[in-house]
């Protein structure tokens, strides 16, 4: 077996990984959502389900790019696949991005800035004055 070949295997083997991570977590965050609509309603069962479900997609995102990216550089290193990898690595961030701020309600870069703070603001509230 050539090094090639094992790589192809392996990027296959992230790709069913990836698609495993996608049906399974599917699965868990509407057993989730099923649970926390039982417990606390409808509105906290819809929240439950965004959450967890969009937490699943940016892992499985995350796997499948890895795949691409075995894929491209060891397995297949012409230009037209490195572009397309460039496409999906710039697809998968916008979606990680859009992703992350709907779970969150804020750009990730503000993640740890707490809402309602004066760290956020420019100079605002550094005691300095």
């Amino acid at each position: 077996m050539t090094f090639t070949r094992l790589l192809a295997d392996v990027a296959r083997v992230f790709e069913a990984i990836g698609a495993a991570v996608l049906v399974i977590g599917l699965i868990w965050s509407v057993v989730l959502a099923c649970r926390t609509w039982r417990t606390s309603g409808g509105r906290r069962a819809y929240r439950t389900l965004r959450e967890t479900f969009g937490a699943v997609l940016l892992l499985g995102l995350e796997i499948l790019v890895d795949a691409d990216l075995i894929t491209t550089v060891a397995v297949a290193p012409t230009l037209r696949n490195v572009a397309v990898l460039g496409l999906i690595v710039l697809i998968r961030t916008f979606l990680s991005v859009s992703l992350q701020v709907e779970i969150d309600g804020r750009v990730p870069w503000r993640r740890f800035v707490p809402a309602g703070t004066a760290a956020g603001n420019r100079g605002e509230g550094d005691g300095g004055d």
